[in-house]
């Protein structure tokens, strides 16, 4: 059997709005990954740090909280390459860090944007280096706490500044020595220079791309799938439920597919010929058929329970046994067993008799 037409629109339309709130929940681009040495892109730091091993240079990237560095007990330098300009100002913490006498190299700091070419040649030690950005440090004290290390007559490119016992070492662009300059030995011996100082420990801030090492995750409840769970945004999930579930009501919960035929129930012989003898009796009115029988079987069942046998009793023999007993109800039973010989009822009566033999069971139950 072939879907209906309507069954196929209705899977066109849930499969439509899927991938709609997909699109729509889904996360845009991020650049958090821009100047990771993890990153491949043109924009990332792989080749970099490749190029640092190879070199038998030690460094180990860093993918713990900031307050994790006063741990160590070695001088710490501590490269950050940010995935968008940031302005060149410290929190209280990075400012103690450094003055303790670490070093702070930070690629990428906001500075205004000059006259100057876009990309241009920048002489050092190591031959030119290739700088892309027209952001400048204009504002150049001449005292001894700053000294540029890279630029031209608009400003400075690369610039150091004595805090306490240790530095701060900052570019105007987080390209430095990004994969994209590798036709640019310069580039990386230079930015290599800049963080390679002896004694120090070298590392490479990978936390602030996201990156956790196992224990940190942990500690944020994300070192399983139930941490995971919790901490994952569960609408776009409750909107996709709440469609599917408006399209099955809608769909009146049919499966898109063959109809399963349904089992027939098998038939109670005895029911079905005891339902068919209670339809012929009630359409013909018998009850004295119904009260001859039920009457006998009521009054069996109470000599039983009080203790006379299985024979059909006179009536005054079963009252005075009731009394002795039971001691209460005696003329109920009396009415109850006079009115079992009256074979003719009506319906009102009849239900009203059968009520009372229910009544005499549950005192005889209860006594």
């Amino acid at each position: 059997m072939k879907p209906s037409n309507r069954q196929i629109w209705l899977g066109a339309i849930a499969i439509a709005v899927l991938i709609l709130l997909t699109i729509i929940a889904a996360p845009s681009n991020s650049k958090i990954n821009s100047g990771s040495t993890y990153g491949l892109a043109p924009d990332g730091y792989g080749a970099w740090y490749a190029f640092m091993q190879d070199r038998g240079i030690t460094i180990q990237r860093w993918q713990k909280p900031f307050d994790e560095l006063k741990k160590e007990k070695r001088p710490v330098t501590l490269l950050q390459i940010y995935s968008q300009l940031n302005h060149p100002v410290l929190l209280s913490q990075e400012r103690e860090w450094v003055e303790a006498g670490h070093t702070l190299v930070v690629l990428g700091v906001r500075q205004q944007v000059t006259a100057a070419n876009f990309s241009t040649m920048q002489n050092s030690s190591f031959g030119d280096v290739k700088i892309e950005t027209r952001r400048r440090l204009t504002s150049i004290s001449e005292s001894d706490q700053e000294k540029i290390s890279l630029g031209d007559r608009f400003g400075a490119v690369v610039w150091e500044e004595r805090r306490g016992k240790g530095k701060i070492i900052f570019s105007t662009t987080p390209y430095l020595a990004a994969n994209a300059y590798q036709d640019y030995p310069s580039n990386f011996q230079y930015l290599a220079s800049l963080v390679n100082q002896k004694n120090n420990l070298l590392f490479v801030d990978e936390y602030i791309h996201g990156y956790k090492d196992p224990e940190v995750r942990k500690s944020e409840g994300k070192g399983d799938l139930f941490g995971y769970l919790a901490k994952t945004p569960l609408l776009p999930a409750f909107i996709q439920v709440c469609i599917l579930l408006f399209v099955l009501i809608w769909a009146q919960n049919r499966r898109f597919g063959k109809p399963v035929a349904l089992e027939t129930p098998e038939l109670d012989n005895s029911e079905a010929y005891i339902q068919a003898l209670a339809g012929v009796l009630h359409k013909a009115q018998s009850t004295d058929f119904l009260v001859e029988m039920i009457g006998k079987q009521e009054q069996l069942q109470l000599q039983k329970n009080l203790g006379l046998g299985s024979e059909i009793l006179d009536r005054q023999t079963l009252v005075n046994t009731w009394q002795q007993q039971i001691g209460t109800a005696t003329a109920e039973l009396d009415a109850v067993l006079q009115q079992s010989q009256k074979l003719r009822m009506s319906e009102r009566e009849l239900i009203s008799w059968l009520g009372k033999w229910q009544t005499l069971r549950r005192m005889k139950n209860n006594a």
